[in-house]
């Protein structure tokens, strides 16, 4: 699975693109790989908002996941 990484949260994890492992059999859900991902990049639980697409589909967190899907995580948006 291809976790794409834009803003703040690209800053955060260092690159703009990564791969879940082979092997995460828990990541059912888009919660569950929200939850994988903070573990890992702590100060994504800071962030006042953290959007989610499946496939350049926004999900919510009971959507679920195949290794073949393709993850953009879209993080809040500043306005002027």
């Amino acid at each position: 699975m291809e976790i794409l990484l834009f803003g703040i949260t690209r800053e955060i994890v260092g690159h703009s693109a990564l791969r879940v492992p082979p092997g995460e059999e828990a990541l059912h859900t888009v919660g569950d790989l929200k939850n994988w991902l903070a573990s890992r990049y702590p100060e994504l639980k800071k962030l006042s908002s953290l959007a989610v697409a499946v496939d350049s589909e926004y999900a919510l967190d009971d959507q679920p996941l195949s290794p073949q899907n393709e993850i953009a995580l879209i993080p809040p948006v500043s306005g002027g």
